[in-house]
């Protein structure tokens, strides 16, 4: 699976378990197909603006009939219905109508935007953290960090607190070797600057550290200013907006290594031990080629 489409089933993830509260939900949907499996049953849409769901954006759809895989083709134009269980867990197309063929076979899945690659140097993004500090990416250069995205107000346990609750747990763990807590640091941005001020940011934190203040040295909570955020955003292939006064977004996580340069990312499937696993891994490497330099074996 590509970045861009880990990207979008974040987002819908995310919009599906906000769009079920009572009982399935149906939503109308119009757009073109960009691609099919017939192993998975499923076709990928580029989809209009879904009112009260989602707005454009392209994703795969399992279909309910598995004759509708066989029968539609790249580049048909659809109407169909979304059917999002009432648990949220599960959603697919049901009353699915070729409506158009005249494009068939010619469609091209649209380009998103384009995110830094692995080894391109991260933005040196303002930022302010939860103690009202000007704080820069750049300030981490020697330490190998961990930065993700959030908002405080976030109301799925699966997305922000989850993400919240393994830096938690990262933070304790590393705190146990002080090389590797030294060498290492955590970061945590808001997608939500407006409501998520330093004050916000610092209750939110403590929640997370036990209430001790002095974790702050080593996990820092900030948001940026809007125009800031969506630089840092784009620069990591990440998508937000507000829906139904919540804010949907993909699940990002980026490993920075101590000269600045983007090691990897994770957007759908992780542990936390995996990634406490990548960042002492990142940060005992600088430190052992730091090492070998001060030997001259470099």
């Amino acid at each position: 699976m590509n970045q861009r489409m880990r990207v979008y089933l974040g987002v819908a993830s995310m919009l599906l378990a906000l769009a079920c509260r009572s009982g399935d939900k149906r939503y109308a949907l119009r757009g073109q197909v960009m691609d099919k499996n017939l192993a998975k049953n499923e076709i990928t849409v580029n989809h209009e603006d879904i009112p009260g769901f989602m707005p454009a954006m392209t994703m795969p759809y399992k279909v309910k009939d598995p004759a509708v895989v066989q029968e539609v083709e790249p580049g048909d134009r659809i109407a169909a219905e979304v059917v999002v269980a009432e648990n949220g867990n599960d959603n697919w197309l049901e009353d699915v109508r070729i409506t158009d063929k005249s494009g068939r076979n010619t469609a091209k899945v649209p380009a998103p935007p384009k995110a830094f690659a692995v080894g391109e140097r991260v933005p040196n993004i303002s930022l302010t953290n939860q103690d009202g500090k000007t704080i820069h990416l750049d300030d981490f250069k020697g330490k190998a960090v961990l930065l993700t995205f959030i908002y405080t107000r976030c109301p799925m346990p699966n997305f922000c607190p989850r993400l919240s609750s393994q830096f938690a747990r990262i933070h304790e763990d590393l705190a146990k070797t002080p090389d590797a807590y030294v060498r290492t640091q955590l970061l945590t941005v808001s997608f939500d600057p407006r409501y998520d001020t330093a004050p916000v940011l610092r209750r939110y934190g403590l929640a997370y550290l036990d209430n001790d203040a002095s974790g702050f040295a080593h996990w820092d909570f900030a948001s940026a200013k809007p125009a800031d955020l969506r630089k840092l955003a784009d620069a990591f292939g990440l998508v937000y907006f507000e829906q139904d006064n919540q804010i949907a977004h993909s699940m990002d996580i980026v490993l920075i290594s101590p000269q600045g340069k983007i090691v990897k990312y994770w957007a759908t499937e992780w542990t936390t031990a995996e990634l406490e696993d990548a960042v002492r891994t990142e940060a005992t490497a600088k430190a052992t080629g730091q090492a070998a330099e001060a030997r001259g074996l470099q």
